[in-house]
């Protein structure tokens, strides 16, 4: 069974100023998730899941449908504030998502097979794609997990801070551990700095980072399911917190219920976090097009 793609377009883009995930950066008005979705299929992926939010449902339909159901079979899930209702009380007042484990659990029903996770705002790469459906297309057992790791000196934006995974890899090539570290940049000494809520601290150019590109088995989704009801629990009267997927995988880490395996690669990336990104993106669309990379024209 070929392998599903996941894809989290529901984000609010707050620090971008607008819907970032269907914006135009290619040359005949591609967003970013057309290279994402190319790149995808391209390397095996048999089903496209979108995660959506209700209000851009129907846009990123007319966007994508006519491309990938010649294709690849696709559906559309849409993260709601209030869902799952048996975990979040009512009367919890919300006005942002719950983050990018919760968007996961909302294509519970909608996937049986394994799956990988993208952002629908980044540049990934080819490669990614096509090691994550090689590894996803193996025997794989519950709790075998995966991610692709980049270097972090190569994914920060030089117009303001950004959030990343943080990842410690043992000796197997499996994941020891990932926080997840806010307002990253270069300080004025040209090192990379976080200071969240741990306080202020230096990190290594080449520290091995998760861009949000995770691999899961079917069973990640009741598992996610489980430790998004005790983050509920503690988190409710805080309507900013978020549940990052690297919460629950930690913590499937630390009781060994999971394992993941970390492939890294030195493959470009890039994304949109702030507005001014938008040119740098479209400059490196055209890059990767004048090399060969990408066809002028993606979808005949």
């Amino acid at each position: 069974m070929k392998p599903t793609l996941l894809i989290l377009a529901a984000g609010m883009g707050s620090r971008y100023g607008g819907v970032k995930q269907i914006d135009k950066f290619g040359p005949n008005g591609e967003c970013l998730m057309d290279y994402s979705l190319y790149d995808a299929v391209k390397a095996g992926f048999g089903k496209i899941v979108f995660i959506v939010r209700e209000e851009i449902e129907q846009d990123v339909r007319a966007l994508f449908d006519h491309k990938l159901k010649p294709l690849v079979e696709v559906e559309y899930a849409v993260q709601r504030l209030t869902e799952p209702a048996d975990v979040i009380p009512e009367g919890i007042e919300r006005g942002k998502p719950w983050g990018t484990g919760h968007a996961v659990m909302a294509a519970a029903d909608k996937i049986n097979e394994p799956f990988a996770v993208i952002n629908a705002d980044d540049y990934y790469g080819p490669e990614a794609y096509k090691i994550l459906a090689d590894y996803l297309s193996g025997d794989l057992k519950e709790g075998d997990y995966s991610m692709v790791g980049y270097i972090l000196g190569n994914t920060l934006s030089d117009f303001g801070s950004v959030s990343r995974g943080c990842c410690q890899v043992d000796a197997n090539g499996n994941l020891s551990e990932v926080i997840e570290r806010t307002k990253i940049q270069r300080n004025d000494n040209g090192d990379i700095e976080y200071d969240d809520a741990t306080g202020k601290g230096i990190l290594p150019d080449n520290s091995v980072v998760s861009m949000n590109f995770w691999g899961f088995t079917p069973d990640a989704f009741g598992r996610f399911k489980d430790r998004f009801a005790k983050f509920v629990k503690a988190n409710s009267h805080d309507p900013k917190s978020e549940f990052f997927i690297p919460l629950p995988v930690q913590e499937m880490i630390e009781d060994k219920s999971a394992k993941v395996k970390v492939f890294e690669t030195d493959s470009t990336w890039f994304g949109v976090t702030y507005t001014e990104d938008k040119e740098f993106v479209s400059n490196e669309l055209k890059k990767l097009i004048a090399n060969g990379v990408y066809p002028e024209k993606l979808w005949k």
